[in-house]
């Protein structure tokens, strides 16, 4: 205090008073509305600077699509792209500069159903796809109206697992390989090729108890055989009452899954509720935790556990607080953008909760898959990104969740 300055004393009681005037001010002053305005891809292309490869080029592939949530290369080159609930679209040449979005909708795919995490989720071309032909998807498949649901007549869904022929221009002798069991709405999941073309499939669970119960598919990484049949040697296989898919347990909502070529180590992203997003490394039979324990905190503010991890849980192999929001991961492996190779990268639709404000997360791992730095990138174009996959042209692309979503390219601008 400066010299000779009276000292002004203010009693607690009307300290108390002017302070909670104060907060109640400034609370009522916040904008009713957080985020950015919705921001349209404008230009054909874009070219950042990034820390490890320098000077890259994004170019806009193809636009019109609606809010697509995921997306697989054929060996030609063409793109089978999931808008969420809506459509199976096609970009025919969609490595080259001639890439062409067809207007009419792939048929034979699943149909939309009520909800927002219905219809279609995920779509991956089978690992020989040039012998077989074989498209595999994960979608909720609707159930009979529900009397005593809220609203009643609400239909249950069921998470499934299917494989069908793409002809070309359409899906066809489709075959559901594995249903999961009903529940009353439902949430996004993941699907990848692992070794010996078993496949994995990512699930989510709400905050119950559904997570930690070997007896439901929900809230599990799941595991099983290509032609639907359960591997012998999955964890809960022979345990009386439990779903022999379940591979790990106790996950919240995963919506990015990789395994990464030379390791076979299985990845999933998941969500946690506001903060504490993770990158597990899925190991069979281990428990991760949810909704028991959390880094996370609820939408309201307090911690979702006094720990964030219990005495037999798995920790995270990477954490983001706040939260990203996690989505589409994928493993780069090819040498057209050099300086990425053997990078982690991971869609990103948001950060701190503030709309408009995802991009793309790259990681670098040792050989341990110990992280060592990370970056974030295209944040400058403020889109959703929800996918991000390696095309056959051995160039990174990502799609990005919008009313007016597009499949983007990305690689080094020369």
């Amino acid at each position: 205090m400066p010299h000779g300055q009276p000292k002004t004393i203010c009693p607690r009681s009307l300290c108390m008073a002017l302070t909670g005037l104060f907060f109640s001010v400034a609370s009522s002053a916040q904008p009713s509305a957080v985020g950015i305005a919705a921001v349209s891809l404008q230009q054909d292309s874009y070219r950042f600077d990034t820390a490890e490869q320098h000077d890259i080029r994004v170019d806009v592939v193809a636009r019109g699509l609606t809010h697509p949530f995921s997306f697989t290369f054929l060996p030609n080159g063409d793109a089978l792209i999931v808008e969420r609930n809506a459509n199976l679209r096609l970009v025919r040449r969609a490595t080259s500069a001639a890439a062409e979005l067809v207007e009419a909708a792939v048929e034979g795919a699943p149909a939309p159903g009520e909800s927002r995490a219905a219809g279609l989720h995920d779509i991956v071309a089978h690992p020989d796809f040039s012998q077989n032909q074989w498209v595999y998807f994960t979608y909720n498949r609707a159930g009979a109206p529900d009397p005593d649901s809220d609203p009643p007549g609400q239909r249950p869904t069921a998470l499934t697992l299917a494989r069908a022929r793409f002809d070309g221009n359409r899906l066809v002798g489709g075959e559901d390989l594995f249903i999961g069991e009903e529940r009353a709405g439902g949430s996004g999941s993941r699907i990848a090729f692992g070794p010996n073309n078993q496949v994995f499939i990512t699930t989510g669970a709400p905050f119950d108890s559904a997570a930690q119960s070997p007896a439901s598919v929900y809230g599990k990484v799941l595991r099983i055989n290509e032609d639907g049949s359960i591997p012998d040697d999955n964890p809960f296989r022979s345990q009386a009452g439990a779903r022999g898919e379940v591979y790990s347990l106790g996950h919240r909502d995963q919506l990015g899954l990789a395994i990464q070529p030379e390791s076979g180590a299985v990845l999933a992203a998941e969500h946690g509720p506001n903060g504490g997003d993770e990158i597990n490394l899925i190991l069979p039979g281990k428990n991760y935790g949810w909704p028991e324990f959390s880094f996370g905190r609820s939408y309201e503010g307090p911690r979702i556990s006094e720990r964030p991890l219990g005495d037999d849980t798995e920790q995270p192999l990477l954490l983001w607080i706040p939260s990203i929001a996690p989505t589409g991961m994928a493993f780069y492996t090819a040498n057209r953008i050099p300086a990425w190779n053997d990078n982690l990268f991971v869609g990103s639709a948001r950060r701190g909760q503030i709309p408009r404000t995802g991009g793309l997360e790259r990681i670098v791992f040792n050989e341990n898959l110990e992280e060592l730095r990370r970056e974030s990138l295209l944040g400058e174009l403020h889109q959703r990104i929800r996918d991000v996959r390696q095309g056959p042209d051995g160039l990174l692309y990502v799609i990005t969740d919008e009313d007016d979503g597009a499949l983007l390219r990305i690689g080094p601008a020369d």
